[in-house]
């Protein structure tokens, strides 16, 4: 089975997002904004989500985690808990 590991910032608002979004494009640790703003408990370990398989995430982190390009920032990702920026760190 598939396996990924990834890390996320998640905030409330989309404009939020967008702005750290183009934060860390801009040289900013994305760890360091994860701790920053996330408003995730993973947020004080960077945003760091561990390995997970298919199906263990919300439907839209999936789509985005097993497809999207890898050490790349993606987002605005919209779930019921608000908006992330995925990076995806590895993937097998």
């Amino acid at each position: 089975m598939a396996q990924a590991t990834a890390r996320h910032i998640l905030v409330d608002s989309e404009a939020q997002c967008e702005a750290l979004k183009a934060e860390i494009e801009g040289g900013r640790d994305f760890a360091d904004v994860a701790r920053e703003h996330s408003s995730c408990p993973s947020g004080r370990q960077g945003g760091d989500l561990g390995s997970f398989g298919p199906g263990q995430m919300v439907r839209e982190f999936d789509d985005v985690v097993f497809s999207g390009e890898l050490n790349k920032v993606h987002g605005p990702v919209k779930t019921q808990f608000g908006y992330h920026l995925l990076e995806i760190t590895s993937r097998s």
